[in-house]
């Protein structure tokens, strides 16, 4: 069966024989609130997609299966990180599911071509991941919650670490697709050194030789690479392999540098700076909670930051659910309710901007060894302070 023929899959059943329903109790009659899930389980963005599953387990776990005490049913499917299946699924949870709510796609394409359709429905999208540059500046929508960061952002941390840093020299590498050019914008916005090689890759490409041939003759004094899952797996062990860490530093993103990449590197990763605006390690209650469940849940490892969006995400969605009484037909109100933000986030202390992205802090990380020996991340630094994306002024939205 083709990825585009794969149909919608229903697992409301599934976690609530997992969860005891008893505290949340509600009326038979309370209808459900449906949402639609299309994440990225197979194709470029699976890894991100795996996590970003776990994380919406531990919280459908910890919300007794329901969102404000309602009832929820979730629609399912897999959109394989390509934007025309997911066009095809968004359009069967909107007129076949009736859908009220929707989050999911890892990719920048696939968020860019589901937007519409779920715009035209008046369906909130709240991004449990990518928030490209398009939303958050000109084509910016009142349904359309990029609940975990706009997508240069990132970037510009990084970049602005990079200066600080003083490296003189910085090559750039990222996917040809809208989140790797929004990476490399937002990079150079903020760097105030000499941009090197600028190279675009072929999304889900494993194979870097020719590129790391370039680099080493262009002597950079840093690398900053966006390359997200199997794709950053692949490209730092041939890096280190090649033996250029012992001349180039690596400066990277949470995409390319999290806790569910360090297992399949190893000890190449240690040392890589990264720029993130939540890190398993960040010290506030609800982290802490939420550090701790998936911890349980999943065999003692560390969260990543995809687990810890989208965990985010419905948290967020259960606030808004019951600040509406459970009445998401009431559009404007649940508007109203979602930019309010109403829950504790794991990120700690945020607000919504104008365009509906997060004015927020992102903060320097390193790879090392804990005490136990294990490699991880800790965070060692902020980078950027309550901040709002650069884009924002481009959105027409007021307020």
């Amino acid at each position: 069966m083709s990825q585009a023929s794969t149909p919608t899959a229903r697992w409301a059943i599934a976690i609530a024989t997992a969860v005891s329903f008893g505290a949340l109790a509600t009326p038979s009659h309370a209808q459900a609130v449906k949402v639609g899930l299309a994440m990225d389980l197979s194709g470029p963005f699976a890894v991100g997609g795996a996590e970003a599953k776990a994380g919406f387990a531990v919280a459908m776990k910890q919300l007794g299966g329901k969102l404000g005490g309602v009832p929820v049913e979730f629609v399912e499917a897999d959109t394989a990180g390509n934007p025309e299946t997911a066009r095809q699924v968004v359009e069967r949870m909107l007129m076949r599911d009736k859908i009220d709510l929707f989050t999911g796609p890892v990719g920048s394409s696939v968020a860019l071509a589901v937007g519409p359709p779920l715009f035209a429905a008046k369906v909130p999208y709240l991004s449990s991941n990518t928030g490209p540059s398009d939303y958050s500046g000109a084509r910016c929508n009142p349904y359309f919650f990029g609940a975990s960061y706009p997508n240069d952002a990132y970037h510009e941390a990084a970049g602005k670490f990079a200066s600080d840093k003083a490296f003189k020299k910085v090559a750039l590498i990222a996917p040809s697709y809208p989140g790797g050019k929004d990476a490399i914008t937002g990079f150079k916005r903020t760097y105030k050194g000499t941009v090197g090689d600028e190279l675009y890759t072929k999304l889900g490409q494993l194979d870097y030789s020719a590129e790391l041939a370039q680099i080493r003759a262009s002597k950079p004094d840093a690398l900053y690479f966006f390359l997200p899952g199997a794709m950053g797996v692949s490209f730092i062990k041939q890096f280190v392999g090649a033996g250029l860490s012992k001349d180039v530093a690596l400066v990277s993103t949470a995409f390319s540098a999290d806790e569910d990449m360090i297992p399949a590197v190893g000890d190449p990763m240690l040392g890589l700076f990264n720029t993130a605006h939540w890190s398993f390690d960040l010290d506030n209650p609800a982290n802490q909670r939420f550090v701790a469940a998936f911890r349980e849940q999943n065999n003692g490892r560390n969260p990543s930051f995809y687990a810890g969006q989208a965990y985010d995400v419905l948290m967020a969605m259960d606030a808004a659910v019951r600040d509406v009484g459970g009445k998401v037909a009431d559009r404007p109100a649940l508007l109203k309710a979602i930019k309010a933000a109403n829950y504790k986030s794991v990120r700690g202390d945020f607000r919504y901007g104008a365009n509906n992205f997060p004015i927020q802090n992102y903060y320097l990380r390193v790879i090392g060894k804990d005490a136990s020996g294990r490699i991880s991340n800790k965070v060692i630094g902020t980078v950027l302070q309550n901040y709002q994306d650069t884009t924002a002024a481009q959105c027409a939205m007021k307020s």
